[in-house]
């Protein structure tokens, strides 16, 4: 069966070919993250922002496809020659974002080596009005200065500039030698301060110890001088007191008295003659009685003071009866002169 294709079926197609494709160039898809300018006839009439749009076919067009989104640009490498005349290799980056599609269409051209030219100028110009140890060691306030500088200068392009980072500064490897060296210096000049800073405060303390050492060691002695004193004192008192009790004695007759005197004697010089570390030899009498009755007599002057602090004795002025022989004789008593070697 044969189909006969006339004049008006064949315009027909051609129109309905053309309305289809008319209108597919009028209809924009936007993706997320990126915004596009409108011309018409050349001229910026509007910014579609993400999503599905219609333009005019053949009288609007795209102009720019701008994205929005953040982006990082590096900075190269370069020498810069800071205040101090040191020459160090510097590179960075540099995080951008565009807010106004327009501007940052219409306003500058090549936008990212906009950027990136301003960058690196203002990198030269801070960090050359510095000194070397600055731009090693205060790293936050230049990337503080150079964010100002360029996000003040990016702002009518429609772009925000949100962070300046210097990645690397690399002084001459000779000036790092330098730096190296100065700074071992320093160090072991810090050390040795340290080291007599403590040796220094060592002795302080080892002479306060000694110090307080001395004062404890005189304030000892001045108690035991002070002990010894009255320790003396009081045996002194002692004796006058035993003195004057045997003068009384002597006074009314009690031969006691004598006896104790002598056997104290006596003794003191036999305890002597022992504990001397010369003598070797000493003499004793023949017979030991003598010895023996004077510490009889003491044993009397003993039980008679007992006595008569008890009131037994001397309460009516009546004397106790002595013991007879109380002192003994030439020849079988005290020594005198003669004896024995033993």
């Amino acid at each position: 069966m044969d189909f006969a294709i006339d004049a008006y079926s064949i315009f027909a197609i051609v129109f309905l070919f053309l309305a289809i494709v008319i209108v597919a160039m009028g209809v924009k898809s936007v993706s997320q993250g990126y915004e596009y300018t409108i011309e018409r006839f050349g001229r910026y009439t509007r910014t579609l922002r993400p999503g599905l749009h219609l333009i005019v076919p053949v009288v609007d067009r795209i102009g720019a496809q701008m994205n929005m989104m953040e982006t990082v640009l590096d900075v190269p490498s370069q020498e810069v020659i800071s205040k101090d005349n040191a020459v160090v290799q510097v590179d960075g980056v540099v995080f951008f974002q565009v807010l106004d599609a327009a501007k940052a269409a219409y306003e500058v051209r090549n936008l990212e080596r906009a950027i990136l030219n301003l960058a690196i100028t203002n990198i030269r110009t801070v960090m050359g009005s510095m000194d070397l140890d600055e731009l090693l060691s205060e790293r936050d306030q230049i990337n503080a200065r150079l964010l100002s500088i360029v996000d003040d200068a990016t702002e009518p392009w429609g772009v925000k500039v949100t962070r300046i980072e210097i990645k690397d500064i690399t002084p001459p490897r000779d000036l790092v030698d330098a730096m190296a060296r100065q700074m071992k210096a320093e160090r072991e000049k810090r050390a040795e301060i340290l080291q007599a800073e403590g040796l220094r405060q060592s002795e302080i303390l080892r002479a306060e110890g000694e110090k307080q050492a001395q004062i404890l060691a005189a304030e000892g002695r001045r108690e035991a001088a002070f002990r010894d004193a009255e320790a003396r004192e009081r045996e002194a008192e002692a004796e006058a007191k035993a003195t004057s009790m045997v003068s009384e004695a002597i006074a009314r007759g009690d031969v006691q008295a004598v006896n104790y005197f002598v056997a104290q004697r006596y003794v003191d010089a036999l305890a002597q003659f022992a504990t001397s570390p010369n003598q070797k030899t000493f003499f004793l009498p023949m017979e030991a009685s003598g010895v023996i009755g004077a510490i009889g007599g003491i044993a009397d002057i003993a039980r008679q003071a007992f006595k008569d602090d008890d009131g037994g004795g001397g309460g009516n002025g009546t004397r106790p009866p002595r013991r007879a022989n109380p002192l003994p004789q030439a020849g079988g008593g005290l020594p005198s002169g003669g004896g024995g070697e033993q």
